[in-house]
């Protein structure tokens, strides 16, 4: 027996909020105080590396179409692409700065993949709407990233780029399978569950 497609979700919701919230951390208290631990600097991108793992048998095993299989897999490679990256650049394997394009470069490819997947209209039901919405933050959520890569030590970018991961989280958490968008629902959509 599958769990249901919002359960999914809502794990993954987890996994980003804990990214989030990782990323938030080193933001408030700076780079030098968050490096004082040598763990530290590897939890993120571990945890994103993880994140894709973890995404190749939802591909495998809870997708119901090609386009969601191609989108999740998408999904995986980018995030184990992005993880890998940031962990080779923290251990020092990776000394070129613009391997940090891998994340914003991840961010779009996220963000299209929701876009792109979602072929139904904002207003559809409520999944439609948070895949269109989760696909905008993460297109427009994508200049944090750079700006991280390109001004490293701005705080603006740094918060920033918790601050879409803590949004993509929350809006993971808001997914059902079937139910109203503000109070609409359209009638090719079928019953609510609850």
């Amino acid at each position: 027996m599958q769990p249901p497609a919002e359960h999914v979700h809502w794990m993954f919701a987890t996994g980003f909020l804990l990214l989030g919230l990782f990323l938030l951390a080193e933001a408030i208290v700076g780079e030098e105080v968050w490096r004082q631990r040598a763990w530290r600097p590897y939890l993120w991108p571990s945890f994103a590396f993880l994140m894709g793992v973890l995404m190749w048998p939802v591909m495998t095993f809870f997708t119901n179409s090609t386009i969601h299989m191609l989108a999740h897999g998408a999904w995986a490679q980018v995030m184990m692409l992005a993880g890998a990256s940031e962990l080779g650049l923290a251990r020092g394997k990776l000394r070129n700065p613009l391997w940090r394009l891998a994340t914003p470069f991840a961010f779009v490819v996220s963000g299209l993949a929701f876009l792109l997947h979602e072929q139904n209209p904002w207003l559809f039901q409520r999944s439609s709407f948070l895949h269109h919405a989760l696909g905008w933050t993460m297109v427009l959520g994508a200049a944090f990233p750079l700006g991280r890569a390109l001004r490293p030590r701005a705080a603006v970018f740094n918060a920033g780029f918790a601050v879409v991961f803590v949004a993509v989280a929350v809006m993971l958490y808001c997914d059902r399978d079937l139910a109203p968008t503000f109070g609409h629902l359209s009638t090719l959509a079928g019953t609510p569950h609850r």
